[in-house]
């Protein structure tokens, strides 16, 4: 009997320990009551990260845009200015010539010249039938490596004319951030840029690449599948066709697509195919009038997760097997020459 009552005593001191270093406050301070309530209600759930908002997104890149600017400004020296001023005024044979010296001139943008292999400017571009006389509208400019190219070709006798985003755009939309690009890329240098016009595009309602029938020739490289996407492909068309005069060349290089493909689904991956293209730029007024294979790539088997952008210069995957699509290289591209001959249909 005397052995129970010790432990039930001894039980008895532990409750009590354990209830006063479980609900004891600390001293000075009231312990708050418990209900039922409180008591029985579960954990309020972690608040997560919501993250940066979209206009914080744009406010940061358009930072990243000007000091990246502010860099490259440093890099235009005197001594390059003048050697960029003497290949822009530079007498050459033909315009095979002109780019080919151009394309070796030291005013182009770190790293451009290793996508030269690549992407075949000279062949491309005299495909087109490009002249230094002529007025060209380059769409989707994007970073300028065509724009350095066509400026200095066009500065003397002809005209550039270049469209892209709106840089007064919607301060949550990245085509804001692209628009920003262009205008610094252009301010970069008067000399070469001074005399290129800059057309802004804010929406499919509001496309006008200049007046009606005033360009030769109107570039849209690596441009539609974005077109598609948007669902903006007859706007552009459209544009494309009012711009330029009877008989002008509008030339299209795309990532293309497997030829059983849907234009539907791979323009979200980057590619068209070339058969759908044809018909669609034909269908707003235009016939083929030459394709060319300079920038095919067999090695392209148009598969990946991250579409096209996982190929070089994009690496969307980053470190991810980089080795593998450096060897694949850039993308299998269609490059077609079209002529405007009819007024686009309604």
């Amino acid at each position: 009997m005397k052995s129970h009552s010790s432990m039930l005593l001894v039980s008895l001191v532990l409750a009590a320990a354990g209830c006063k270093s479980k609900d004891a406050a600390p001293a000075g301070e009231a312990k708050p009551a418990v209900t039922a309530a409180t008591s029985d209600a579960s954990p309020a759930p972690p608040v997560a990260d919501a993250g940066p908002t979209e206009a914080e997104k744009v406010a940061k890149a358009l930072q990243d845009a000007e000091a990246e600017a502010a860099k490259e400004k440093q890099r235009w020296t005197p001594e390059l200015t003048a050697r960029a001023v003497a290949v822009r005024d530079g007498k050459y044979a033909d315009t095979a010539a002109a780019l080919t010296a151009i394309l070796a001139s030291d005013h182009r943008t770190p790293g451009h010249r290793d996508r030269d292999a690549a992407r075949h400017p000279v062949e491309t571009l005299t495909f087109f039938g490009l002249e230094p006389t002529m007025t060209v509208v380059e769409l989707g400019a994007g970073g300028g490596w065509y724009t350095e190219l066509l400026a200095p070709l066009l500065a003397g006798r002809g005209k550039l004319i270049v469209a892209g985003p709106d840089a007064a755009g919607p301060a949550d939309k990245m085509s804001t951030v692209y628009g920003r690009r262009l205008d610094l890329f252009l301010a970069r240098s008067p000399e070469l840029f001074g005399k290129v016009e800059r057309v802004a595009i804010g929406g499919p309602d509001a496309i006008r690449l200049g007046p009606d029938g005033s360009a030769d020739l109107v570039l849209a490289i690596r441009e539609m599948h974005n077109w598609q996407r948007r669902g903006e492909l007859a706007a552009y068309l459209g544009a494309v066709h009012a711009v330029l005069k009877d008989g002008g060349t509008f030339g299209v290089v795309a990532h293309r697509a497997r030829p059983d493909a849907k234009a539907e689904a791979t323009a979200e991956q980057g590619y068209l195919p070339e058969a759908w293209v044809v018909e669609q730029v034909k269908a707003a007024g235009f016939e083929l009038v030459g394709a060319s294979e300079v920038n095919a790539n067999p090695k392209d088997t148009k598969d990946y997760e991250k579409g096209v952008w996982t190929l070089p210069p994009n690496y969307r995957l980053g470190e991810t097997d980089k080795a593998k699509y450096a060897a694949i290289g850039e993308s299998d591209r269609m490059t077609l020459r079209f002529k405007k001959v009819a007024a686009k249909k309604s």
